[in-house]
């Protein structure tokens, strides 16, 4: 299994973030809680059927799992990638479905949809993770064992 700074450097900077925003919900109150499921109800009407408390722990226990997945080392990165693009791809379609996130044409961000337009980086990092490879072995390893296999 190969290093990759560049996949280290996308992990480390996404969970951290997730992570972060993870922890701070946990202490969220009743209205801050309700409006988060409110708006997540916008594009899964399924979420009003959870109390606001219980929907805001859920949310937090969430991010934190993720945010710890992307982090932690001996989590493969393909599967990291996988939780990041179905995260991110949930709070897209929030955005696109909330009234008042987007200009006439659907996708463009109005001044108060900047907010969760900016996702749409995660779901960029979530895909860039899933379809970049793993680091290929220094040459002079291939090349030795090559030379063993023919001797």
């Amino acid at each position: 299994m190969g290093f990759s700074l560049s996949r280290s450097v996308l992990r480390l900077a996404t969970g951290a973030f997730i992570l972060n925003q993870g922890l701070s919900k946990l202490r969220l109150d009743r209205d801050s809680a309700t409006g988060l499921r409110d708006m997540t109800a916008n594009a899964f009407p399924q979420a009003q059927q959870l109390a606001p408390e219980t929907f805001g722990k859920a949310v937090a226990a969430a991010e934190i799992g993720l945010g710890a997945a992307l982090l932690a080392p001996f989590v493969p990165t393909r599967l990291a990638a996988l939780g990041l693009t179905a995260f991110s791809g949930g709070l897209l379609a929030v955005y696109a479905k909330t009234p008042g996130m987007t200009e006439s044409d659907g996708v463009r961000p109005t001044q108060a949809g900047l907010t969760m337009a900016k996702d749409v980086w995660l779901a960029a990092i979530g895909v860039a993770l899933l379809v970049s490879r793993r680091p290929r072995k220094p040459l002079k390893t291939a090349k030795a064992k090559v030379r063993k296999i023919t001797k």
